[in-house]
């Protein structure tokens, strides 16, 4: 994991060593690992700064903390997919020309003489954050640690922010949990010079209709299969086997049959019970690829009744102290170990290629889609204060003044700016702690190609199914976790068939197999907590109200934790999670003394 941070002086008296101090002195909040595991990297000049943190120690195959270049340096978070993209972004003059055109996902921020710079990507997935006080221009890869550096130290909340965290999880905006700081939106830049900052943001690829002819539709597929191959790239030069992690769904099926056509190659992990469905179905996978698969199991008792989880206290510090309030701690981010450079790769946010938000939308009017863009921003409005009701209002107006034009558009490219740019931005911090994933889906030429095919072609699978068919024949007949293809379902079939050269053409599939039905095999923990984990939730919740007053109605907060199990457990986690942020959970010492939590399955 990198990070970085970049400060410019906005008049001549202000001193750049005390926010480079500043920005020392905090760097083990800010920064989720063992202090003695990180190294420092710095370029500084009489009116600016960028400063560098990295826990990868010696790891192979990455780029220097900070490229120097003439007068100036270069961070780079993330992956390029071509080493001379380095040398590349390093010379660069503006760093947004140049990072427009580059394959791979990543940020960059840049210090130099008179000023400082910063680009996202198409994603955001790497993010940035801005902020600005009386003396400094802040710029940084860590929301917290800029905050920190532009308050001296303070942390201010943002409260009406943090009605997005209870209702979503994530924001739906680019609003930090922190005073005056800003996330830079997808394909951005930000251009400081003195006292002057400019941000510049280039729109999200429009959609192509869909091509007319089984020749165009292949031609199309193709140029999004020759990105997804050259995501992998990089991974020849790999040490070892890509390590996959794979359930029964289809984001990472692609996955395995896309290092398959690469010839790149992989083993495979999947997490569950022996009789979960993605445990059987990522054998039947494995299986047919002929690769290497473990399965781990969740801890439980010795009965085999109940699982145990951390207290939702421990759970919720280390999400807050990672994700830095931008994730609920119903998720389950990945946990710390040391800095590996084996490759990971996963089927995270595969849903690009399948229209974004549209992939779980039943019902396509125009009326139906207008009602999934307000309910993403208003969603449980009851519960919320007027306030914050019109703070989300406000949020939602863009979006919904799209929705008549282009309600696919606005659903796809909300999955980008928003689930992909924010909660996974955001969730994939623990997993960057302990090596730097590869991502085909979040590579930017893989995002432009898939944008730009119509989000109806994509909505119906056909284009992920396809791919797969095309990469490693025979793996779209394995049949799916949950719903069938979507286009099988509506009575469709798939358009073409072709194969890679050193594959051989498999004959069209008589019949989609029918979804793997969930059983009790499938209980989550996370969505049926039970009495006794309801019940802590519902205690800490309730105890602190108050702190929530600003944002929530007291009546309807109390009805949300009614029943003995709680009936909205991702919300009763945001609540929890916000309420930790505001009563002062993080920054400060992590919780100790309290006992593990247990769970009992349901029918054991």
């Amino acid at each position: 994991m990198r990070i970085y941070l970049a400060v410019a002086a906005k008049h001549s008296q202000a001193d750049v060593t005390r926010a480079i101090s500043a920005a020392r002195s905090v760097i083990d909040q800010v920064f989720p690992v063992p202090p003695e595991t990180v190294t420092e990297a710095a370029w500084t000049e009489t009116e600016a700064a960028l400063l560098a943190w990295s826990n990868e120690g010696s790891a192979p195959n990455r780029p220097p903390l900070l490229v120097k270049s003439g007068n100036h340096a270069t961070g780079i978070s993330g992956n390029l997919s071509w080493d001379g993209d380095v040398t590349r972004i390093g010379k660069a003059v503006t760093l947004h020309d140049e990072a427009r055109r580059m394959a791979g996902c990543f940020s960059a921020l840049r210090g130099e003489a008179e000023g400082v710079q910063a680009v996202t990507s198409s994603t955001r997935a790497f993010p940035v954050f801005y902020a600005e006080n009386a003396d400094f221009h802040v710029i940084g890869t860590r929301a917290l640690h800029v905050h920190l550096v532009a308050t001296g130290g303070k942390t201010v909340w943002d409260e009406i922010a943090l009605q997005s965290m209870i209702r979503q999880g994530y924001f739906l905006s680019d609003e930090t949990p922190y005073s005056g700081v800003r996330a830079l939106p997808p394909s951005s830049a930000i251009r400081v010079r003195g006292a002057h900052r400019t941000i510049w943001t280039e729109p999200l690829p429009q959609a192509d209709p869909t091509p007319s002819s089984s020749r165009a539709r292949r031609a199309a597929i193709a140029r999004l299969a020759d990105a997804l191959v050259a995501a992998v790239e990089p991974l020849r030069a790999a040490p070892e086997p890509v390590n996959l992690a794979l359930t029964g769904g289809r984001d990472s099926r692609l996955m395995a049959a896309l290092l398959h056509a690469a010839r790149i190659p992989f083993r495979a992990t999947t997490n569950g019970l022996d009789t979960h469905p993605d445990v059987v179905i990522a054998r039947l996978i494995t299986g047919k690829l002929r690769v290497d698969h473990t399965v781990i199991p969740p801890v439980q008792t010795e009965r085999k009744d109940a699982v145990v989880i951390p207290h939702p206290q421990e759970r919720t510090y280390e999400v807050v102290r990672t994700c830095e309030g931008m994730t609920s701690a119903y998720e389950s981010i990945v946990e710390y170990l040391p800095y590996s450079a084996k490759p990971t790769m996963s089927g995270q946010s595969g849903e690009i290629l399948r229209g974004g938000f549209l992939y779980s939308q039943g019902q396509t009017t125009d009326k139906a889609m207008r009602r999934r863009v307000n309910d993403f921003f208003l969603k449980n409005e009851a519960l919320f204060t007027e306030d914050a009701n019109t703070h989300a209002k406000e949020l939602a107006a863009p979006w919904l003044a799209r929705v008549g034009e282009n309600p696919w558009e606005v659903l796809d490219h909300m999955y980008i700016t928003y689930r992909v740019g924010r909660w996974h931005a955001a969730a994939r911090a623990g997993s960057l702690r302990r090596g730097d994933p590869v991502q085909p889906f979040l590579d930017n030429r893989v995002v432009v190609e898939a944008l730009s095919l119509d989000q109806r072609w994509r909505h119906s699978e056909e284009v992920v199914y396809e791919l797969i068919r095309r990469f490693a024949p025979g793996l779209e007949k394995i049949e799916l976790e949950g719903s069938p293809w979507r286009f099988a379902a509506d009575g469709g079939k798939p358009s073409g068939t072709w194969s890679w050269p050193w594959s051989r053409t498999p004959a069209p599939p008589k019949a989609v197999a029918k979804p793997v039905k969930k059983t009790n095999a499938s209980w989550n923990w996370r969505t049926s907590p039970g009495p006794v984990l309801s019940g802590l939730l519902r205690d800490y919740v309730l105890e602190r109200a108050d702190a929530l007053s600003a944002l929530v109605r007291p009546d309807e907060l109390k009805a949300v934790f009614a029943a003995p199990s709680v009936t909205q457990p991702a919300l009763a986690w945001n609540l929890y999670t916000v309420a930790a942020l505001l009563t002062g959970m993080f920054p400060g010492a992590p919780p100790t003394g309290l006992e593990p939590v247990r769970v009992e399955i349901p029918g054991s």
